[in-house]
């Protein structure tokens, strides 16, 4: 079980970066050239393919080469599942965070 656990936190791992998010949630309509995600998110294309990268190699995206140009897409977009869990969980955390304060008054 032990190694199982550890490769689920890989997977987990590939993904725990703010930038890592945002091209996942990005290549949620398919598949995008590296330009176009490090443009929308906002970071250098060396950094973006750094993160590609970690993100390939633990089976979250897949790539493709186009003459000069490499495209990523989601190999499993059930990530978006996991990352919309995230959110339940967030949803949750500002509700009990919002009682709190109202019951302090």
């Amino acid at each position: 079980m032990q190694a199982l656990f550890a490769k689920q936190a890989e997977v987990a791992k590939a993904i725990a970066h703010p930038i890592r998010v945002a091209i996942v949630d990005f290549l949620r309509d398919g598949e995008r050239c590296v330009c176009d995600i490090a443009d929308h998110v906002g970071a250098e294309r060396s950094n973006v393919s750094r993160h590609l990268s970690m993100m390939v190699h633990a089976g979250v995206l897949a790539w493709r080469k186009d003459g000069l140009k490499v495209f990523y897409e989601l190999r499993t977009p059930c990530v978006l599942k996991f990352l919309g869990c995230i959110d339940d969980v967030l949803r949750d955390r500002t509700a009990r965070d919002a009682a709190l304060l109202k019951a302090l008054g």
